[in-house]
């Protein structure tokens, strides 16, 4: 009987020692979550009978450290949660990885190729769509006309009424210039130069003059307090003519504009619009969003990605030290947005290290070793005892 007891209690102890090494051996793998053995005793007949591992439990709901990496499309959760991956046979599995790429097809996958979940969104609308891989467009997106421009400044109350009548030529006639850059359907730029030249108390014409062609003007109305007065205003649009492509008619907004003593400033002069461009990049935020960056400046989401929590998060199974799957003691995936409910935040640029205590492991691991030698000896003076008995006989 001292025999199996000893023998049944070395092979719980190289169950335990397996556990051990493989914590230790992951000490630098991201998102690893380290195991531990847990043992039972077995009984016979209500009769002690030795020890067996009876399960083997992962600290799932430990966080490790972040690491910094520097690399855009390296993303931690900052609290609960895990990614959605599907295989290359449509399994889902759940990571805390955020390794991703972004392959040939234009597919958000993950370090092993695995497509990574999330919820479609069309450039423009923060509605989310369908649950599935995320597609990033590989390709250019096209050139937008513009159909405004914003400028807000403050045209001088200290100006006065020029001798001259407007003559772009003569910086005599106007009071001030600024230049305003619009975009054709093409994606071509086009100036838009803006004359303004005082002509009464509280008021200022402006000008507009595209490659010295007069495009038009607007007549702008001043309070007495030096606001704005729209109603009193009356402004144009420009209407351009671009070869080759469609008619541009830009509306200016002079909402916020003002007429102070001092300095004339400009503090915006923005138009809508741009040129075409390729995707140069690809960055993920704090909410899930998955942002493609092109060359012309533009930034668009075209995805979310999706998180999952579960009910009991310890009946998960695990496919390897960073990959689960759910099971029925785990329940049904749990889905949402990063930062929504319960669900963690992401970390750009950042990954979440192994949960591994090394100390605690290598602690562990001689408490084994001894336990290993006890149970050996054991089984060496049931050895000698029978050795005695035999030589009596």
């Amino acid at each position: 009987m001292s025999y199996q007891i000893a023998l049944s209690a070395l092979q719980a102890i190289n169950n335990q020692l397996d556990n051990i090494s493989q914590n230790i051996a992951n000490t630098g793998t991201t998102g690893y979550k380290s195991s531990r053995t847990n043992f039972a005793a077995m009984y016979a007949s209500s009769a002690p009978n030795g020890v067996r591992a009876a399960s083997t439990t992962q600290t799932l709901d430990v966080g490790g450290g972040l690491l910094s990496t520097g690399r855009n499309l390296d993303v931690a959760i900052s609290g609960k949660g895990y990614f959605m991956v599907k295989d290359s046979t449509g399994v889902t599995n759940y990571t805390r990885v955020g390794v991703f790429d972004v392959d040939k097809q234009g597919n958000l996958v993950d370090h092993m190729g695995r497509q990574v979940q999330g919820y479609g969104l069309t450039p423009g609308s923060t509605a989310l769509g369908n649950l599935g891989t995320i597609k990033v467009p590989t390709g250019q997106i096209p050139a937008q006309a513009s159909t405004k421009v914003d400028f807000v400044g403050n045209l001088s109350a200290d100006w006065t009424v020029p001798a001259n009548a407007f003559d772009p030529k003569d910086s005599s006639s106007y009071n001030s210039s600024t230049v305003s850059v619009v975009y054709d359907s093409l994606g071509r730029q086009h100036t838009i130069t803006q004359y303004f030249v005082k002509t009464a108390s509280n008021e200022v014409t402006v000008h507009y003059q595209n490659e010295n062609n007069a495009v038009g003007s607007s007549t702008l109305q001043f309070t007495a307090a030096g606001q704005l007065d729209a109603a009193a205003s009356t402004v144009n649009p420009v209407n351009l003519a671009p070869t080759g492509a469609n008619a541009l008619s830009v509306a200016f907004n002079y909402a916020g504009t003002t007429q102070f003593a001092g300095d004339t400033a400009t503090t915006a002069n923005a138009a809508d619009g741009y040129a075409s461009g390729t995707m140069v990049n690809v960055l993920i935020g704090k909410d899930g969003s998955v942002n493609a960056q092109y060359s012309n400046g533009m930034v668009q989401s075209v995805g979310m990605i999706a998180l999952a929590s579960f009910p009991s998060e310890s009946g998960l199974v695990a496919v390897d030290g960073t990959s689960w799957q759910a099971s029925n003691k785990s329940g049904a995936a749990l889905l949402g947005t990063p930062g929504t409910g319960q669900l963690g935040e992401l970390e750009s640029q950042q990954l979440e290290r192994s949960n591994v205590e090394v100390a605690s492991e290598l602690v562990d691991l001689m408490s084994a070793q001894r336990n290993y030698q006890a149970n050996t000896k054991v089984i060496s003076t049931q050895n000698d005892i029978m050795q005695s008995l035999m030589q009596v006989l």
